[in-house]
């Protein structure tokens, strides 16, 4: 079985035939976005799939006053960045986004942890996890 390799670590991901990594799912606001990818490169995450998306938390959207009248924005801009990091180095992750991307203000965003099953290169027809 091959390893997943991470080109932002330059090493391989595997220990004792298998793999340990999960996926970081970050939402942010985008006014963090340019703050949270510096932090995280300069810390040796360079490796991540950025997305614009939309959505509401507990909040449910904002108020705006709009050319005199009242306009309701259910579904926010926000950021997604999506990042395979090894086991050991996702609490060191996660710390990184939380502390570049907080403003203390309702609405600073979620950060998800998932298991990782399985991983596949698209030109080639071997499995790396």
């Amino acid at each position: 079985m091959s390893a997943l390799t991470s080109p932002s670590m330059g090493r391989r991901l595997q220990t004792n035939g298998v793999v340990a990594v999960k996926k970081i799912e970050a939402i942010i606001r985008p006014e963090r976005y340019e703050i949270v990818e510096k932090a995280l490169e300069e810390n040796g995450f360079s490796a991540m799939t950025v997305s614009e998306v939309k959505g509401r938390g507990a909040q449910k959207g904002i108020t705006l006053q709009y050319r005199g009248g009242i306009m309701k924005v259910n579904l926010l801009p926000k950021i997604k960045i999506e990042m395979i990091i090894k086991d050991e180095d996702v609490s060191r992750a996660v710390e990184i986004i939380q502390t570049n991307a907080r403003t203390g203000k309702v609405g600073d965003g979620r950060i998800f942890v998932l298991p990782v099953e399985g991983a596949y290169w698209v030109r080639k027809d071997d499995a790396h996890v």
